[in-house]
Parts: structure tokens; sequence; C-alpha cells
């Protein structure tokens, strides 16, 4: 089981030792809103990359600018609490930040992973981490599995109701 750290500025303190010993980082970030097998599968893939997965998720506000007023569904504690529950990951942490180029800057993973529903060149945060010597990587999606798409079918469940 993981642990839920939210001041990224002292996980990078932890995280310094372990590199120390060797460690290679692995970082993730997003909003991972309503859990579901699209994430496991991603989080487990980006674990296989490394010996440590951190995983960076939106806060709440962070989250309402990103993805609109209804969002997040489930408060950023818990988001946190079950993603550190699973046996793929290592640490999670919060980010308030449009993007976790200042996460990855306080971090500075060997390899930062996103979904394959970006494109490489166009990843921001990409900058930030080539200029350290860490890689960008992307991992394919679980099709059909997405938070907006569990939150349509809801919605259509209850019109029907």
């Amino acid at each position: 089981m993981g642990q839920f750290i939210p001041d990224y500025h002292r996980l990078a303190e932890i995280l310094s030792t372990l590199r120390g010993e060797g460690k290679t980082l692995v970082t993730t970030n997003g909003v991972f809103d309503i859990l579901h097998i699209g994430h496991v599968r991603y989080l487990q893939a980006a674990k296989q990359l490394g010996d440590l997965l951190v995983v960076g998720v939106n806060t709440d506000a962070g989250t309402k600018r990103l993805k609109g007023p209804d969002r997040p569904i489930v408060p950023q504690e818990e988001r946190a609490e079950i993603l550190a529950a699973l046996a793929c990951v290592d640490y999670v942490t919060l980010f308030d930040e449009p993007t976790p180029e200042a996460l990855l800057e306080q971090l500075r993973p060997d390899i930062h992973v996103k979904g394959g529903d970006y494109r490489l060149e166009t990843i921001p945060e990409a900058v930030v981490v080539h200029r350290f010597g860490g890689k960008v990587l992307t991992i394919p999606l679980v099709a059909e599995h997405s938070t907006t798409d569990i939150v349509k079918k809801i919605q259509r469940s209850l019109l029907r109701g």
C-alpha cells in the first residue's frame, strides 16, 4: 500500500533518499475521479516502468478549473486515499497548478507517463522533464473506459428512470 503525502515538497525530500538508493522514479498525474478499470490498468503499466510510482492528483479547485463546476465528484483526499491503496502506487500527492510542471520540477522523475490520448509533442510538462534528463512516455488508454463515459451513462440512466 502506498502513502498519501499531500505536500509534494515534503514528498521530494523522501524521494531524494530513495533515489539515492538507485530507485527509478516514475510519475503520472490526473484527476482520477471515479476510479475505473482504465485507471487501474494505466497505473499498473506505469509501475512496470520503474521502481517507484508517484501519482500527482489535481486538487478539487484545480479539477473544477479543468473539468467544470460539477467536478470532481469525489473529494481530493478520498481520491488520493483510494489511489494509495492500490498495490502499484507507492506515493500520492496533490497539486493545484493547471499543469504538473512545478510538481515535476520538485520530484524530478526518471520517467513521466501520460495517457495515450496525449501526443508526446503536445505534453506541456515534457519540457521540464527533459530539462533534467527524464523521459516522457505515453501508455495506451483502455477504450470506452473514462470517468466522463461513466458520468454520461449515469445521467442517461437517471433520465430514463
